[in-house]
């Protein structure tokens, strides 16, 4: 039986290696493809993709087991779980494969994209630049088609270009952008704030006008310190929640 391959990251010594490998195995998992295998590689054969110790990968494993996203049985081996709820919530250490993970599982509709200029809010990520592309998605549970979340994405123009739409209908921009595109992204601010339904947004998340919402604007950074993207997402309240841990140390 073919194995579910998953992505290749470069790991960041500073942050704990299983919470690395746990989210960018759940990013991988999330953001397949309905004709990949639902059967994992073996610990070993994992450990050695991420080029850590089996111990290590067991923890990983575990943490994407308790979310249930994985079945584990003894002597027939681990398995992705094709109808796992995607609205759980999500721990947040400073890794970009955690956003990848949070952005990642649910069917998205690209509603319309273009160019425009840039909104005044956003002017000071993008200064000299007259126009940004954007990119409308519309999130949907793939089991209910309940929609999740609507999502507008501000991408500096000259990377239009290098984006395919239908990619964004799998894949989260952080992920186009990083693996596709193949920029360097250097670091990601994240700002989440409640705030109260407008008349377009309690459309598309077909909740009464004014619900309570979780109001989610990501910034990502190149190495350089330019923002490549500006991500201004909706979220229902009813489906998610943010945990935000930090090292004290």
């Amino acid at each position: 039986m073919t194995s579910f391959a998953p992505d290749s990251i470069v790991l960041n010594r500073k942050l704990p290696l299983w919470y690395q490998v746990s989210q960018s195995l759940r990013a991988s998992i999330l953001g397949r493809s309905p004709r990949d295998p639902l059967r994992l590689p073996t610990e070993e054969q994992l450990a050695g993709h991420y080029g850590v110790s089996v111990l290590t990968m067991r923890q990983a494993l575990k943490e994407l087991e308790d979310e249930g996203l994985i079945t584990r049985h003894r002597r027939r081996g681990t398995f992705i779980e094709p109808h796992a709820r995607r609205g759980a919530p999500v721990r947040l250490l400073g890794s970009v494969d955690a956003i990848v993970a949070q952005q990642s599982g649910m069917k998205a509709h690209l509603l319309d994209h273009g160019t425009a200029a840039v909104p005044s809010e956003l002017a000071e990520f993008f200064p000299r630049v007259p126009e940004v592309a954007t990119y409308h998605r519309l999130r949907c549970d793939e089991k209910t088609g309940e929609p999740t979340n609507h999502a507008r994405n501000y991408v500096r123009p000259e990377l239009a270009g290098r984006i395919d739409p239908d990619d964004l209908a799998r894949w989260p921009m952080t992920k186009v952008l990083r693996d596709v595109v193949g920029m360097d992204i250097s670091r990601i601010t994240d700002t989440v704030e409640a705030r109260l339904a407008d008349p377009e947004t309690a459309r598309l998340l077909e909740v009464p006008l004014l619900s309570p919402i979780l109001h989610y604007t990501g910034i990502t950074y190149d190495a350089a310190g330019r923002v490549l993207d500006v991500a201004v997402i909706h979220y229902r309240g009813d489906r998610f929640s943010f945990t935000v841990t930090l090292d004290a140390t």
